[in-house]
């Protein structure tokens, strides 16, 4: 099979922003195995940060998130917060990247977020079984990293300085979006 990216394709952000927007289902036809095993944790939290930068770019709340199988080092699912794009409240980057993942075992992958989960979210890590998260940014937004670890999580912090950047740029333009995403509009009205 002739790839797209192969083996020997420099790991720089442009490459990795493809791999961000490409459906994932599609990685496995575009994107050489061999390429995917040269990713390390940095590589994979800077696809999640770009999935971050594609929804600041939508209008909507910068989340990324991305599910890799442990083993194979596969991407198999990954996504970014829609709240403002499909007027969804609960699709944030980490239930994004489960959805797209599907009907797997996820007890065998991590989740790698841009961001400190939402109880929402770190919830459903728990109950979906990922035996490790690795967050992104707990300097803007921290909280349930304890819980999950009291839960038997690995819970590894890499943050990305340009993930930062964007989501504490985003507070300050829209404070609102950023409560309603955590809290819901009623946070909003409150205020």
């Amino acid at each position: 099979m002739t790839y797209f990216i192969t083996q020997a394709t420099p790991i720089n952000d442009s490459v990795l922003r493809a791999i961000a927007h490409l459906p994932t289902k599609s990685l496995t036809v575009v994107v050489d195995p061999a390429f995917i095993a040269r990713l390390n944790d940095e590589h994979i939290m800077r696809i999640a940060v770009l999935l971050a930068e594609k929804s600041y770019h939508e209008g909507g709340c910068p989340i990324g998130g991305v599910v890799r199988c442990n083993q194979t080092g596969h991407i198999l699912g990954k996504g970014h917060n829609t709240l403002v794009q499909e007027n969804h409240p609960y699709n944030h980057g980490e239930t994004s990247a489960m959805r797209d993942a599907g009907r797997v075992d996820f007890l065998q992958t991590t989740m790698f977020t841009t961001l400190s989960p939402c109880d929402v979210c770190a919830t459903l890590i728990y109950m979906r079984g990922f035996p490790r998260v690795v967050v992104g940014n707990v300097t803007s937004a921290s909280g349930n990293e304890d819980m999950l670890r009291g839960k038997g999580i690995t819970v590894d912090i890499l943050e990305d300085p340009m993930g930062i950047e964007i989501y504490e740029r985003y507070v300050r333009e829209k404070p609102d979006q950023d409560l309603e995403d955590w809290k819901g509009l009623a946070a909003v009205r409150q205020t």
